[in-house]
């Protein structure tokens, strides 16, 4: 990777992503963002541009407040610009209503945080499920699509364990499997290994090339970890 593909955007100036050729899965136009203290605005992004091609695998590097969660936000209809066009996997964000974001969200956008957000009283393999239950599916097909994704994250055998049981990596690919259980456009992760030691965050991000190079899913995560970035095929810095 040359220096031009792995970062975008000089200081002081607004982040403007590179593109490949490939057809975007995520197009921002102009986005600013701005939050208030109190009477005071704070602007924490402004004038930003990004592409992010279908089928890639991309991180995102920057100090912290430099909106690199908000970006994320934004992407995954979690958080509206205050000004901007936002585009997601062939969806205008913009007009749609919070029932109708959060609709898309549900089956679009896979989630990953750097906290595992599993429900302690529910066993993996109920984590796992939770995002279908808001879909038709019979109980026999969501006990289908649990079990494949426990499967691709080689937890078959911890499906009826509880959070208590299982190490803080297991219950990162669980958290990963409940990410993918929906069979969603793009996976968005935010600090996926921030909680991990070095060989648990190195199994995760294995785990998360697997998902982009054999099941082609786009994957764009923040991180602060140089070690974590470097195994994404682009390195974008806010």
């Amino acid at each position: 990777m040359t220096e031009a593909t792995k970062t975008a955007g000089a200081p002081g100036e607004p982040y403007r992503g590179t593109t490949t050729g490939t057809e975007s899965i995520v197009t921002l136009s102009k986005i600013t963002k701005t939050f208030f203290r109190g009477s005071e605005p704070i602007r924490v992004l402004e004038g930003l541009d990004l592409d992010v091609p279908n089928g890639s695998f991309e991180a995102l590097m920057g100090p912290s407040g430099s909106g690199k969660s908000t970006l994320l936000n934004i992407i995954a209809g979690l958080d509206r610009p205050t000004s901007g066009a936002v585009r997601v996997a062939g969806a205008d964000l913009g007009p749609m209503s919070d029932s109708e974001l959060a609709r898309w969200r549900s089956q679009t956008i896979g989630f990953v945080f750097q906290s595992f957000n599993l429900i302690p009283v529910l066993t993996a393999a109920q984590n796992v499920e939770l995002p279908l239950l808001l879909t038709s599916l019979s109980r026999a097909d969501r006990a289908r699509h649990v079990a494949t994704a426990m499967r691709i994250v080689s937890l078959e055998d911890r499906m009826h364990h509880y959070p208590r049981q299982l190490s803080g990596g297991q219950e990162q690919r669980v958290a990963i499997a409940r990410a993918i259980v929906n069979d969603p456009k793009i996976i968005v992760a935010d600090e996926p290994t921030g909680d991990l030691d070095r060989k648990s965050a190195d199994d995760v991000l294995t785990l998360m090339e697997r998902l982009n190079k054999e099941l082609k899913k786009t994957i764009f995560m923040v991180t602060h970890d140089p070690a974590a970035a470097e195994r994404a095929g682009v390195v974008r810095k806010l």
